[in-house]
C-alpha cells in the first residue's frame, strides 16, 4: 500500500491544513481541514482503512506525542479533503485537544487538528492502515483502543512524515 499527500513548493504541508489555514479552514481559531490522502495498492480482503497523525517532535515542547487526527472504519478509498464535511461514513477518534478541552466541541476534540507547531518545523507522522474488518467504536473513541483492535487485523500499513512549518 502507498500513500501520498501533496505538499508545497518548500516540501512542506500547505498552510491551509496547518497553522497558518485562512479562517475558512478554522473552527474556533484552529485549523480544521484535513489534507486529501491518496492511497494505492490497498490490499484485496482490506474492509476499511484507519489514519492517524501524530507529532512526536512535541515531545520536547509539551512532554508526550500530540495526536492531531485519528479516525477508523473509513472505506476503502483516497481520503477527501475536509472528511468532516464530506458524504462518508466513518468514525472520528479523539485527538490531543482533549487534555486541554475535556468538554470542549466535539467539531475540535473529534475531528483533524491541523499542525500548529509552537517552535520550529515539526514532522508529523501521518499512517494509514488497511484492515480486514470494521471495528465496533463510537465516535470520540481513543488511540489505544484503536491500536489493540488493529491487532491481528492489519493488512498494510503506510506511513509518510509531513512538516509544517511554526513560521
Amino acid at each position: 500500500m502507498n500513500i501520498s499527500v501533496s505538499f508545497d513548493d518548500n516540501g512542506l504541508l500547505p498552510d491551509k491544513y496547518a497553522k497558518f489555514a485562512p479562517a475558512e479552514y478554522r473552527k474556533e481559531d484552529m485549523p480544521v481541514v484535513n489534507f486529501p490522502i491518496a492511497i494505492t495498492d490497498i490490499p484485496a480482503g482490506a474492509q476499511s482503512l484507519a489514519v492517524a497523525v501524530i507529532d512526536y517532535d512535541a515531545i520536547p515542547v509539551g512532554g508526550f506525542p500530540w495526536i492531531h487526527w485519528v479516525a477508523a472504519n473509513l472505506p476503502i478509498s483516497d481520503v477527501p479533503e475536509d472528511l468532516a464535511n464530506a458524504d462518508i461514513t466513518y468514525v472520528p477518534g479523539t485527538n490531543s485537544m482533549y487534555s486541554v478541552m475535556k468538554d470542549g466541541n466535539p467539531e475540535i476534540t473529534q475531528s483533524y487538528i491541523g499542525p500548529m507547531p509552537p517552535d520550529q518545523t515539526h514532522d508529523y507522522t501521518l499512517t494509514v492502515y488497511a484492515v480486514d474488518t470494521t471495528f465496533d467504536l463510537q465516535p470520540g473513541f481513543f488511540y489505544n483502543e484503536l491500536r489493540k483492535d488493529l491487532v491481528g487485523h492489519i493488512l498494510a500499513e503506510a506511513s509518510l512524515e509531513l512538516p509544517a512549518r511554526s513560521e
